[in-house]
């Protein structure tokens, strides 16, 4: 298997996608994600945060901005250009390998 950059996990890719429209808080991208996954990707609160602490340490993204809200403090994350590039080669990575099959079923091969 050839080695390159690594692949990112489905859970990971749709935060940063999440994220590609703006900043949001915790909860936006765990509604944004289900949205954007077609409800295949459901993040546990928990699940989620430990992935925004690895990503904010690897400088995928970074916090926006804090507020509270009802008492409770918001903060707002946002994806860096780093990230950006990061989820654009994967979504090109992807598109890639979907079409070795897609173009294969059109022309009529051993799928069809």
């Amino acid at each position: 298997m050839a080695k390159g950059k690594p692949v990112l996990s489905e859970p990971t890719y749709f935060i940063l996608a999440a994220l590609l429209d703006g900043p949001l808080h915790g909860h936006g991208i765990i509604k944004r994600v289900v949205d954007l996954s077609e409800g295949r990707v459901r993040l546990a609160v928990g699940t989620l945060y430990g992935a925004l602490d690895r990503l904010a340490a690897n400088n995928v993204i970074t916090v926006d901005r804090e507020e509270i809200v009802d008492g409770r403090q918001r903060r707002y994350f946002r994806i860096t250009d780093d990230g950006r590039h990061m989820v654009i080669e994967e979504a090109g990575r992807m598109r890639q390998a979907a079409s070795v099959v897609t173009g294969r079923l059109e022309a009529g091969g051993a799928f069809a």
